[in-house]
């Protein structure tokens, strides 16, 4: 699957808005887009959750860890843990989930 990025699939989830890229039978790819003023509230999923920031500025939590992330900074987020993240400032974030969510297509 090619996705070009005008052709995403544009969605909203949590008051924040994303775009759907590629997608298989085993992963998905995400590009998140946050404004000041959204926040992701404290929530889990069965689907394992790696990111990279490419631009902003934002403070995640899960598990015991509580830290800001920004530009070339990524992360890891096991499969039905409970986490959250604030937009300190606006910006961008690509997330790659699997398996795929199904509430994002």
């Amino acid at each position: 699957m090619i996705v070009s990025h005008r052709n995403g699939l544009r969605k909203t989830n949590y008051g924040v808005n994303f775009l759907v890229l590629a997608y298989g039978s085993q992963s998905m790819v995400t590009k998140m887009l946050y404004k000041q003023g959204d926040a992701v509230p404290r929530h889990a999923h069965p689907n394992e959750q790696s990111g990279y920031v490419l631009s902003g500025k934002y403070r995640i939590r899960f598990a015991d860890c509580i830290e800001e992330i920004g530009p070339g900074d990524s992360y890891s987020i096991p499969a039905n843990i409970e986490h959250s993240l604030d937009i300190i400032e606006a910006g961008e974030v690509v997330d790659l989930f699997v398996p795929p969510r199904q509430d994002f297509l």
